[in-house]
C-alpha cells in the first residue's frame, strides 16, 4: 500500500513537472528579442588618446545611458573633464518596451559598439528595441531628415487596395505620433504601423520627421507589403497581413528582404515571432500535449493494476 501510494505520487509529480517544463520552454520560444542588430554607422576616424581620455569619458558616458535606462526609455548626457575630450551620447527605447526590457537592450549596447565600430569618434547602433549613439565635441552634424536606412520586405502586393489601406494606416499614425508625443502604434485593415521619434523631438517636428518618413516609405519600397524607414530623428515600420494582424505585443514588422545601405537582420520582433514563432509553438503543444496524455494514460494503468492487486492479496515489480 506504501510504495502504491509512493508511486502514484511520482506519477503525479513528473507529469506536473512535464508541464512546468513545457510551458516554460513555450514561454521561452513566445520571448521578444529587442537585441538584433539593425545596422550601425561608425565613423572613419579613430580616437587619439595617448592619454586615455577620451576611454574613459566613454566608459563614464556608456555606464551613465546603461544605469539610466532602467528608470526612462530616452536619456541624453555629456561628460569629459575638457572641451577636446567632450563626448555627448543618447539611447532611445521603443516606446513600447518595459524598463526591463530597455534595459536588456541598451546595456547590451557598450560591448556591441566595440566589436563593430571600435574607437570611433562618433558611433549609431540600431537594434531592434533601441539605439544608442555618441560623438565627440565638434563632430559634422546631419540633417534630422537625413535617411539613414530602409528595409523593404520581398512580397509585392501590388493590385490588392493594399497602397489605400497604407497610406490611410499612414495618415492615422502621423497624427498618432503628435497626440502620443513622440511613440504611437496601431493596425488599420490589416496593416500594422509603427513610428518614433527622438526624445528630445518636439511635437510639430516629429510630425515632420514622421510625415517625411512616410513619404519615402511610399517611394522606396512602393508596392511591399513591409518597410522601414530610418531617419537621424525618428523611424517608421509598416507590415501588411492579408489574413488579420496577429494578436500579440505591439511591434513593427520585420521584413523578409533588405535594401538598405546596410547589413540588416530582421527587425522588430512582432512579425518574427508571427512568421516563425506560431509554428514552433503549435508543434511544441502538439508534442507535449500528446507526451504528456500518454504518459497519464500509462501512470492510471499502472495505478489500476496495482489496485486489482491489492485487492488479489498480491504484489510485485515485475
Amino acid at each position: 500500500m506504501g510504495l502504491s501510494l509512493k508511486l502514484s505520487s511520482l506519477c503525479i509529480i513528473i507529469i506536473l513537472s512535464m508541464a512546468l517544463f513545457s510551458d516554460l520552454k513555450l514561454a521561452d520560444s513566445a520571448s521578444p528579442d529587442y537585441t538584433n542588430l539593425i545596422y550601425k554607422g561608425c565613423a572613419r576616424q579613430q580616437f587619439s588618446d595617448p592619454s586615455g581620455l577620451y576611454s574613459q569619458a566613454l566608459s563614464a558616458m556608456y555606464g551613465s545611458l546603461v544605469t539610466q535606462s532602467t528608470k526612462t526609455k530616452f536619456y541624453k548626457t555629456t561628460t569629459g573633464t575638457t572641451s577636446q575630450t567632450t563626448i555627448t551620447g543618447l539611447f532611445q527605447c521603443r516606446g513600447d518596451l518595459s524598463n526591463n526590457d530597455c534595459y536588456s537592450c541598451v546595456s547590451r549596447r557598450p560591448v556591441l559598439s566595440g566589436k563593430l565600430c571600435g574607437k570611433t569618434i562618433a558611433a549609431r547602433v540600431q537594434l531592434s528595441g533601441c539605439y544608442l549613439l555618441y560623438e565627440i565635441a565638434g563632430f559634422a552634424q546631419i540633417s534630422g531628415m537625413e535617411m539613414l536606412f530602409k528595409t523593404c520586405g520581398k512580397n509585392n502586393v501590388a493590385g490588392t487596395g493594399f497602397e489605400e489601406r497604407r497610406d490611410t494606416a499612414f495618415g492615422v499614425m502621423q497624427n498618432g505620433v503628435v497626440s502620443g508625443h513622440g511613440f504611437y502604434a496601431t493596425t488599420y485593415e490589416s496593416v500594422y504601423v509603427l513610428g518614433q521619434c527622438e526624445g528630445d523631438v518636439g511635437d510639430s517636428d516629429c510630425s515632420g520627421c514622421i510625415k517625411n518618413a512616410l513619404e519615402k516609405a511610399q517611394v522606396e519600397c512602393g508596392s511591399s507589403s513591409s518597410g522601414q524607414i530610418y531617419l537621424h530623428k525618428c523611424f517608421i515600420g509598416y507590415k501588411y497581413y492579408p489574413n488579420g494582424v496577429p494578436r500579440g505585443p505591439s511591434s513593427p514588422s520585420s521584413s523578409s528582404g533588405s535594401s538598405g545601405s546596410s547589413s540588416s537582420s530582421e527587425i522588430k520582433n512582432k512579425i518574427k515571432r508571427n512568421e516563425t514563432g506560431t509554428t514552433g509553438k503549435t508543434v511544441a503543444i502538439i508534442v507535449g500535449g500528446t507526451a504528456g496524455l500518454g504518459f497519464l494514460i500509462i501512470c492510471l494503468l499502472f495505478v489500476k493494476n496495482l489496485m486489482k492487486k491489492k485487492y488479489d492479496g498480491t504484489f510485485s515489480l515485475l
